[in-house]
């Protein structure tokens, strides 16, 4: 069964003139297992939602800012707070609403790296850090289903997990897949681009070509979807890379433009020429 919900919340943003139209639409990808996609604006990262008489799972929670919305969404489809709220990384588009889940008696968890990073960060607040953390994976059996949590070693940050449905099929890969678009490496919060290929390696090799992709970022996908951001991100360090031997300063590389064949890939907050500095200080550091 697919069926779509669609919540929409008119609110004002941080520096925006005016009320802004932010919604999540929700998406059945297998029984019992949704993606929320911000549409109107940015409301974070793509939401999971793992749904049965056994207990109910969040994956990741968007930006503060539209807690509210995100609230209303997720309850217009379980009527009641998840038991259970998984983020996949530290990025407050993932984690901007814990304090609020908390509160509700969700239990939040997250890989231990992710748990120190939010106590690191003093403006986090104290009431929506995890509460359980694991080290390399967990898993969940509920609802009849398995639901494998798996830590991914230094790829988009240093704390960053995927989610892999096993019965039914369906892999939610955190922000270590924007789909369609070029990825946000997040160096300086431990994350790097050999890491973040490995682990789209690792998550290529458990799926098949029948498995749903729920991305970070971008539109649903599978793992034709996976395997071209990975092919992509390979030639376009290799791209990088071969420039920087040939003792190319940053600018250099910058005027040769080595990624102009992935324009297409570039958005508002990764462009080329801010994916190209990125694969440059990988190169180079």
């Amino acid at each position: 069964m697919n069926r779509t919900v669609l919540w929409i919340l008119a609110i004002t943003l941080p520096g925006t003139a005016s009320a802004q139209e932010l919604s999540w639409e929700s998406n059945e990808v297998a029984p019992g297992i949704y993606m929320f996609e911000g549409q109107g604006g940015f409301t974070g990262g793509n939401l999971g939602l793992f749904v049965g008489e056994d207990g109910i799972v969040l994956i990741d929670d968007g930006i503060p800012e539209v807690s509210a919305a995100t609230l209303a969404a997720v309850e217009a489809v379980i009527g009641a707070p998840p038991d259970f709220l998984i983020n996949t990384h530290a990025h407050n588009d993932h984690t901007g609403s814990n304090d609020e889940y908390r509160d509700m008696g969700t239990t939040v968890l997250a890989h231990d790296k992710l748990r120190q990073t939010l106590v690191d960060d003093e403006s986090f607040p104290r009431s929506g850090l995890p509460e359980l953390t694991f080290n390399d994976s967990m898993t969940f059996h509920l609802n009849g289903q398995t639901a494998y949590i798996f830590h991914i070693p230094s790829a988009h940050t240093s704390g960053d997990s995927a989610i892999h449905f096993t019965e039914a099929n369906v892999l939610h890969t955190g922000d270590v897949l924007f789909n369609t678009i070029f990825p946000f490496i997040d160096i300086d919060g431990g994350g790097s681009v050999d890491g973040f290929i490995a682990g789209q390696q690792r998550m290529l090799s458990m799926i098949d070509d029948d498995t749903v992709v729920i991305p970070g970022h971008g539109p649903i996908g599978d793992k034709a979807a996976l395997k071209a951001a990975l092919d992509m991100l390979v030639d376009a360090q290799s791209r990088v890379q071969a420039l920087v031997d040939d003792g190319m300063t940053l600018d250099q590389v910058k005027a040769a433009n080595p990624l102009a064949p992935y324009e297409s890939w570039s958005w508002g907050f990764i462009t080329t020429e801010r994916m190209t500095e990125t694969l440059y200080r990988a190169a180079t550091e």
